[in-house]
């Protein structure tokens, strides 16, 4: 029976979840009551407090007596919880979002990278190496262009050998799929962007660690500054 309350607990979390991140409620808004959320997905109140607790736990909300349930600030959302990331995607990521998640990935990736230079073992340059050889395919259509330029990142993570930036890698990923959102191309990676992770992997792989963080620094930048561009040009639209 255990199994079963949290089972119906973990899907009512995620309706909620997606619903919040799709803006239905707003920071501040009130959720529907405990016997309210009982009647609505007809489940028992015992699964509907655990999926409460579950939301309260990923900061997203707050529940207190008298009080009700309420939509907290974004600033506390646990927004490294793999839920709250694919909530994020379901949901409506805008452009200062993404400035946000390159904002961060601006301070990881290129650590990272140096990180890698210094760290990496032969199984996980073969990894980065594998990655790029989908990169190459799929600049001629014969792979994924998302999923590999994905698998390149990640490879660079885990090759830091720092715990801290593996468990990264959902941010990352989710990262990078925001951005793809935004670029409305179907290839997402064009022969020079390639030629870019190219570059990063060689100095990894030579263990020239600065060489690899400028390289990296360099890619994450001129990903920044277009987005900076686009929310530029919209503010300008604002009358």
């Amino acid at each position: 029976m255990e199994s079963s309350h949290r089972n119906l607990a973990q899907q009512v979390a995620h309706e909620l979840g997606k619903k919040i991140m799709q803006g239905s409620y707003k920071v501040g808004d009130s959720l529907p009551s405990e016997a309210d959320l009982c009647t609505q997905f007809n489940i028992s109140r015992t699964a509907t407090r655990e999926a409460v607790k579950m939301l309260t736990a990923k900061g997203l909300i707050s529940s207190r007596p008298r009080q009700g349930i309420k939509v907290v600030e974004s600033k506390h959302w646990n927004l490294f919880d793999v839920d709250v990331l694919n909530w994020i995607l379901i949901g409506k990521p805008d452009l200062y979002l993404l400035r946000h998640f390159l904002q961060l990935r601006l301070a990881i990736e290129p650590e990272a990278a140096f990180l890698a230079a210094q760290y990496a073992q032969e199984e996980q340059l073969a990894a980065i190496e594998s990655a790029l050889a989908r990169m190459k395919n799929a600049t001629n259509g014969q792979d994924d262009t998302h999923e590999a330029d994905i698998a390149f990142h990640q490879s660079v993570l885990s090759a830091s050998n720092n715990p801290f930036f593996i468990q990264l890698e959902n941010f990352i990923t989710t990262a990078l799929k925001v951005n793809l959102r935004f670029t409305n191309r179907m290839i997402a990676v064009t022969v020079t962007e390639y030629q870019a992770h190219v570059d990063i992997f060689e100095y990894i792989k030579h263990k020239n660690p600065q060489a690899a963080f400028d390289s990296a620094m360099v890619t994450q930048r001129a990903t920044l500054a277009i987005v900076n561009d686009k929310i530029a040009a919209l503010q300008n639209k604002v009358p």
